[in-house]
């Protein structure tokens, strides 16, 4: 594992950053498309984010946010048996996520390795991909991540989105230094920028948002 503790502040700042604005997306987006609490989520990960930092010592600048690998599971868990079982169901695969880290502890990753190896893991990412590509789609054609809602005329969605596309594949291939470690930075600052010229962004639900509030817990259910 790669030691960023001792790259300067500034260069763990940027790639910091950047980590925050690729997982913020999907640590909100998660819980919006399976009907989980989005402030839950956010404490849980804040929350996660400083444990992991304080376990590893701080040497890796990440962010940690919601798995769309859940998604699926999620949906048809609360359709069938209900949001506190979801939520029992969501405890114990974190459970078993912690039984493996320390069999993994003791035993190093080669059993993992054998157990899932690259030809099972690379097709199970790709169905996790392609699952949500709809959402991509709609959400780059300036509607709702379900489609139900145009919320954004999509030509102009569609040209953000593409221009933001673009800059982020030249700062990948063709950027120099730090710059090329922080592609989706540049993509992200271009597509807003973007927005702001052509008026779609509303600051007006941050301006009203309340400054603290109480995420709403609910107890996992076991049955």
């Amino acid at each position: 594992m790669e030691d960023h503790s001792r790259d300067p502040v500034w260069k763990q700042a940027i790639a910091g950053s950047q980590m925050l604005l690729v997982a913020f997306g999907a640590l909100v987006l998660m819980p919006l498309i399976t009907g989980l609490d989005p402030n839950v989520a956010l404490f849980t990960a804040g929350l996660g984010t400083l444990i992991f930092h304080i376990v590893t010592g701080g040497q890796i600048p990440i962010f940690l946010a919601s798995s769309f690998a859940f998604i699926a599971p999620v949906i048809a868990s609360k359709g069938k048996f209900g949001l506190e079982e979801t939520l029992g169901g969501l405890m114990a695969a974190g459970i078993l996520y912690v039984l493996l880290s320390g069999a993994i502890r003791l035993r190093g990753t080669g059993f993992v390795t054998r157990l899932l190896p690259p030809v099972v893991i690379g097709p199970v990412i790709m169905v996790i991909g392609l699952g949500l590509a709809p959402v991509a789609v709609h959400m780059a054609s300036g509607r709702a991540g379900d489609g139900s809602i145009q919320l954004v005329p999509e030509n102009i969605a569609l040209w953000i989105a593409m221009t933001s596309l673009t800059v982020t594949i030249i700062a990948s291939v063709w950027s120099k230094g730090i710059f090329r470690l922080i592609p989706i930075m540049f993509g992200v600052i271009v597509g807003y920028i973007l927005s702001a010229f052509a008026g779609i962004v509303d600051t007006t639900p941050i301006q009203q948002a309340a400054w603290l509030a109480v995420p709403n817990f609910v107890a996992p259910a076991f049955n």
